[in-house]
């Protein structure tokens, strides 16, 4: 990763050479830093509990071709939604950002963004992704409204108790099921399980990222899963992957439909998990967003395995 000095208006800890820094044009690139363009793990990680919803509705069901659809809208929802989130995320934590050493130089503790533009940004992406929503069928827009609930708390939930992970694991794991809406029209107990293993496996990946924060989390005294399981995290989070991927083969019995072929994409999806364990060290930073970020391949790896039992 380039220091700061070499990029001097980027996000610290921004990959090295990501397409805004590279080619947005300058105006925009604050905007996008503050939508997180420049580290796309977080949409992936908002995108794939909705491909699994899909998924799991299309085995329970049958594929139709209005899930191509879904899934192209869940793609933009997400890339939008995430950068909302994000946005409402920064506007409420600015005064924390800016005494962490990581988040010091996001836009608005670093100044290349107004509040007042930041409030229009996150209207802005709103407006997008309720469009994008007004196309998926009342139930899905049902539950994308209640959606905003979970967003609009999570940035405060680090304030008022140890488990901010699982807040997260709410709202990020709420397209699984809006996705299963938007085919069957309704939700059903398979994606309503599945959202439950989703909370594990998002309690999971972002305790591996939160102790990245660790002693600046300390020190202003937010509050973390990191921060709570400490040493013991390993063993702790080993409970949680377990807990997710059954619950998933759960989500997945409940469509009684080409099992073999999903419980191969479970399978696949566990052993990643273990993978992750194997080499976690909790104080070690660049392992530690290394593992976060390869929750994007353990989650394609499910939702591949699922598309292909829905099709056949």
């Amino acid at each position: 990763m380039q220091s700061q000095t070499e990029r001097p208006d980027a996000v610290i800890d921004a990959p090295a050479g990501n397409w805004v820094d590279r080619y947005a044009p300058p105006h925009w690139r604050p905007y996008l830093r503050l939508s997180r363009a420049d580290r796309p793990i977080g949409t992936w990680l908002l995108l794939l509990p909705c491909w699994w919803g899909i998924g799991l509705a299309m085995m329970y069901d049958a594929p139709h071709w209005f899930d191509l659809w879904i899934a192209i809208a869940c793609g933009i929802g997400a890339l939008v939604m995430r950068g909302a989130g994000c946005t409402w995320n920064d506007i409420s934590d600015r005064d924390i950002d800016a005494q962490v050493a990581r988040t010091k130089s996001r836009p608005l503790p670093s100044g290349q963004v107004t509040l007042r533009g930041a409030y229009l940004w996150l209207v802005a992406q709103c407006l997008v992704g309720f469009l994008i929503l007004l196309t998926l069928g009342p139930a899905a827009i049902w539950m994308g409204v209640l959606s905003l609930v979970l967003v609009a708390i999570y940035p405060f939930a680090k304030r008022f108790t140890w488990w901010p992970q699982l807040f997260l694991g709410f709202a990020f794991n709420w397209g699984v099921m809006l996705a299963y809406a938007a085919h069957m029209g309704r939700v059903d107990l398979s994606p309503a399980v599945a959202w439950l293993g989703g909370i594990a496996w998002t309690i999971f990946y972002d305790t591996i990222y939160a102790h990245q924060d660790i002693e600046d989390d300390a020190l202003i005294g937010v509050k973390s899963t990191a921060r709570l399981f400490g040493d013991n995290s390993p063993k702790i989070l080993r409970g949680f992957a377990i807990l997710s991927v059954s619950l998933l083969a759960i989500a997945i019995l409940l469509t009684g439909r080409n099992l073999l072929i999903a419980y191969i994409g479970l399978a696949a999806f566990a052993g990643h998990l273990a993978w992750q364990l194997s080499i976690f060290k909790p104080y070690q930073s660049p392992i530690g967003l290394r593992l976060f970020r390869s929750n994007r391949d353990a989650g394609l790896i499910l939702a591949l395995f699922l598309a292909i039992a829905g099709l056949v």
